[in-house]
């Protein structure tokens, strides 16, 4: 018998967590995170990590096995995520993959580009001075003028991810997407894709509300807790960004925690943005639980 991977993707605040359980409960599934700031154990409020109780109610994993001084990438989540799968499928029929990081998610289902060059010293030097001296705009502006998909489909406010789509460019002379187009990588279990969305003005406020609610669980002493180590790729994301820069006394709290709200908005389209592209994806409503139920069922059945 085939085994299937159901993979449930959408933006923030949408509703992924509880559906995953929903539907790993029916199917006896375990769950995989996808997200990639849940990886890290010292961040939970901030990255909207499943509660306690949520854990204990399906087995979850790729979830605080990480510290965010520890480097790691979508080519090593892929491997360890295979990996993990070869030997799961062995006792159980299906399980999910859940989450909103598309680059991450892509790497379980397509397989990470090879094709994609390593990083280039002098590129990234000559990228992190022209940072320093002309700030965040320059690379903005730079990576419009040469990827303006990259540009549209990244988070502009990532110094890291801009450098790291301008190295691209630079090192190949092509778009970031001429050079990701690799050939898929063959799995050996079946996947079902499932994306989840609500209309605009109910997602913006999902979002708005679980933003209080991280402010109100304590996200400023977390955000103090893991300070120390601001530089670090984990923690250059929406949620820490804008405290750093209250605790720098850049902006009042207020305006750090509405800065909080947009830029969470516009991770959320950029989102929808990235998943949309994917014709694979069968869009639901998260409170269509039957109607999802029953397309996995008849699916795995049609295989």
């Amino acid at each position: 018998m085939r085994k299937t991977l159901i993979s449930i993707v959408g933006p923030t605040a949408v509703g992924k967590t509880s559906t995953a359980i929903n539907i790993a409960k029916q199917l006896d599934a375990e769950i995989i995170s996808s997200d990639s700031r849940q990886f890290y154990k010292e961040i939970s409020i901030g990255t909207a990590k499943p509660t306690e109780l949520e854990l204990k109610q399906v087995p979850h994993h790729f979830i605080n096995h990480l510290s965010i001084t520890e480097e790691y990438n979508a080519s090593k989540f892929e491997n360890e995520v295979i990996e993990f799968l070869d030997s799961y499928f062995k006792n159980k029929d299906t399980a999910i993959l859940c989450g909103g990081s598309g680059m991450y998610n892509d790497a379980v289902i397509k397989g990470f580009d090879n094709e994609i060059p390593t990083a280039d010293a002098g590129i990234r030097e000559e990228l992190k001075q022209k940072y320093e001296e002309q700030g965040l705009a320059y690379l903005q502006d730079l990576l419009l003028n040469i990827d303006q998909l990259a540009y549209q489909n990244i988070d502009i406010r990532n110094s890291k991810r801009l450098m790291r789509a301008i190295e691209i460019c630079k090192l190949t002379g092509k778009t970031n997407t001429a050079v990701r187009k690799g050939i898929e990588k063959k799995r050996n279990f079946d996947i079902i894709q499932i994306g989840l969305e609500l209309p605009r003005n109910l997602l913006y406020d999902r979002i708005n509300q679980r933003v209080d609610l991280m402010i109100h669980e304590g996200l400023i002493d977390e955000v103090k807790s893991v300070v120390s180590h601001r530089e670090k790729n984990a923690l250059n994301t929406v949620g820490y960004k804008e405290i750093f820069d209250y605790l720098d006394g850049i902006i009042p709290w207020n305006l750090a925690v509405e800065k909080i709200k947009t830029n969470s908005r516009r991770y959320a389209k950029r989102q929808l943005t990235w998943f949309k592209r994917n014709e694979r994806i069968k869009w639901f409503l998260p409170n269509e639980i039957n109607k999802i139920s029953k397309y996995i069922r008849t699916t795995i059945q049609n295989t």
